[in-house]
């Protein structure tokens, strides 16, 4: 689990880009972990290696003093500028996002995304920092891992439903509370964004390989409406389903 952003204190940006410099190296190694601090005008200030060869550039200096939506295709780019921008200015942390990250030549990544805005010593935004932590295989040692395989085996055969905590509680034999603590251990995503997930999936996999109607898409997948598809597709991939549709065609 990559550390809390947290433990950043109250500095001038250019004090802290300087003593990133110290340890580039390291983050540089976290091959699945997206790492970057943007200035208040949402423009990357420091990156690692991962985002760069995420995004097809060969080096970190082609992305600073670029916007998320001069580095990404322009069908969701904007989006990712556009979130920057609402924790530059209303300096709300951003949190365990689950979304699905599209880059330049790769597959579709699910990820978790993290932004915090950074301040100074009078308080003033002066930028954000961020990671983009891709999920891991779930941990098959947890003591939990069997009770919590069969809820994920629930979910993925009846996510085309509506599906209650109760009923996952029941299947692990857990409180409410335990079930929450141990899915974001083993599987690193909470019950609810286990049926996002599953149900995205199969989503994006009707938008590709079917000629199915959204409104079709949407009731197989377990939402009552193409809207609600809609709403919930947008926030976790930052693209329309026919935008998705299109794109992977």
């Amino acid at each position: 689990m990559f550390p809390s952003l947290n433990h950043f204190k109250p500095c001038d940006l250019p004090t802290l880009l300087n003593s990133l410099q110290a340890i580039a190296t390291l983050l540089d190694t976290l091959t699945d972990v997206v790492f970057f601090i943007k200035d208040c005008e949402a423009r990357y200030a420091f990156v690692n290696q991962t985002l760069v060869r995420r995004c097809s550039f060969k080096h970190s200096d082609q992305l600073l003093g670029l916007t998320a939506d001069r580095v990404f295709p322009e069908r969701f780019g904007p989006i990712y500028t556009e979130q920057d921008r609402r924790v530059l200015a209303t300096g709300r942390e951003l949190a365990d996002q689950l979304e699905l990250h599209l880059y330049f030549g790769n597959q579709p990544v699910w990820c978790l995304t993290h932004k915090l805005a950074l301040r100074d010593e009078h308080g003033q935004i002066v930028g954000l920092a961020g990671i983009s932590r891709d999920l891991q295989l779930p941990q098959s040692n947890h003591p939990a891992f069997q009770k919590l395989a069969a809820v994920d085996a629930h979910i993925r055969r009846h996510f085309a439903r509506p599906i209650s905590l109760a009923e996952l509680t029941a299947i692990a034999g857990f409180s409410v509370a335990q079930l929450e603590r141990h899915c974001k251990r083993v599987f690193q995503l909470t019950p609810r964004q286990m049926i996002h997930k599953s149900r995205l999936e199969e989503g994006t996999r009707l938008l590709l390989e079917s000629d199915l109607p959204i409104t079709e898409i949407a009731l197989r997948c377990g939402y009552t409406d193409h809207s609600a598809f809609s709403r919930q597709f947008r926030a976790l991939t930052s693209l329309s389903p026919s935008q998705f549709r299109d794109r992977g065609r």
